[in-house]
């Protein structure tokens, strides 16, 4: 029965499936191997001038310290032109290129 979908069975919903697209955008951006751990957490932002949701992207290279990406947006208003200001701004350097 390959046509069967079991209509109990769970379902992602729609932040699981940004924070997937997230993960693969910060890790195609940041030059990343693809089993480098990479999260994604939204968070209510307490620091002034920020809006009330950020999202912050962790990068965990083996052997380096963890890399914090902070995205004043809610997860679901992330574009991957976003994040590439990001890892620009904290790499400073081109996202996508090597140095």
């Amino acid at each position: 029965m390959k046509g069967f979908v079991n209509p109990l069975a769970p379902r992602p919903n729609r932040l699981q499936v940004k924070s997937a697209e997230i993960k693969a955008w910060a890790r195609l951006l940041a030059v990343l191997p693809e089993d480098t751990p990479v999260s994604v957490v939204e968070l209510a932002c307490r620091d002034e001038g920020c809006p009330d949701i950020e999202t912050v992207i962790g990068l965990m290279e083996a052997g380096k310290p963890i890399r914090t990406i902070r995205i004043h947006l809610p997860m679901a208003e992330i574009t991957i032109e976003a994040i590439a200001a990001a890892v620009m701004e904290t790499s400073g350097r081109n996202p996508g290129v090597t140095p």
